[in-house]
């Protein structure tokens, strides 16, 4: 009688490992939608505000600083459009960014009872979250537009290439957090970090207010990746002309191959460390 052994194939091919991590991606993508409307659905069915919770944290951080600003108690330099757009627009993708940062872990951490009984593609978790985000940023960016049209800023044919922008800062930003994923799941203490230094990186991004005239703040916030995409997220809504576009194309240059790697990390480290978890 034929015998045969069955192992595991344990395949170090970098190449091969980002070729069958892309295919299982697109082979998951109706896994991955079915599992975000059940997770877009459970969120809010529970909820007595339901997706108004979209708005409530970036509206309350502009009307704090839109407050702060209009009573003198923070002297801010002035802004190219008025500050109540400025502010909005950059809470706005902000939350959105800082998302995108957060939506792999989540991802992952809801689905960790799924992965360690079922096996199935982990990339449907990363397109999981990339819908949620999507969805959640689609309502978002719809509300901002209306926002900007009451404040008298009309349509600009610059605000067409705005979904785009987004597009590129969802890449930018679940880049980062696929990266982050998998320490975030060996050290709780990694994720509370994380949120601790997004408070700080955001006072060194013109969310709030502008980059200054002069000084070491000025280089910080101009060199920082984030504000290519708030800056020219902003310019795209208001018709501004977008001076960080090419600083944000570099960044998607460098940012591509980067997310490819993060593929990789990730296929390889989430399956072990699901299973140390369960030991």
């Amino acid at each position: 009688m034929e015998t045969r052994i069955y192992q595991k194939d344990n395949n170090h091919n970098i190449a091969k490992l980002l070729s069958a991590s892309i295919s299982d991606m697109f082979r998951s993508h109706f896994l991955a939608k079915q599992l975000a409307v059940r997770d877009i659905k459970g969120q809010y069915r529970e909820s007595f505000l339901g997706m108004l919770w979209l708005f409530v944290m970036p509206v309350a951080t502009a009307l704090t600083w839109v407050f702060l600003s209009y009573s003198d108690t923070v002297k801010l330099t002035e802004t190219d459009v008025a500050y109540p757009v400025y502010v909005f627009t950059g809470t706005f993708i902000w939350s959105i960014i800082k998302e995108a940062i957060s939506s792999p872990t989540q991802s992952t951490n809801a689905s960790k009872g799924i992965i360690s009984k079922i096996n199935f593609p982990k990339e449907a978790l990363i397109l999981t979250g990339i819908y949620k985000l999507l969805f959640n940023s689609s309502v978002k960016i719809l509300v901002l537009f209306l926002f900007v049209i009451i404040y008298g800023v009309g349509f600009h044919w610059s605000q067409l290439f705005f979904p785009l922008v987004i597009l590129a800062a969802v890449l930018f930003g679940t880049t980062l957090g696929l990266f982050i994923t998998p320490i975030s799941m060996l050290y709780n203490d990694v994720s509370k970090l994380i949120n601790m230094g997004l408070g700080f990186l955001m006072y060194i991004t013109p969310v709030v207010y502008a980059i200054p005239k002069t000084g070491f703040m000025k280089t910080l916030m101009t060199y920082n990746p984030f504000t290519s995409f708030i800056l020219t997220a902003r310019d795209t809504v208001t018709g501004l002309e977008p001076s960080f576009l090419p600083y944000l194309f570099g960044v998607l240059l460098v940012c591509v191959p980067i997310f490819l790697i993060a593929l990789v990390v990730y296929r390889i480290s989430i399956p072990i460390i699901i299973e140390r978890n369960g030991a």
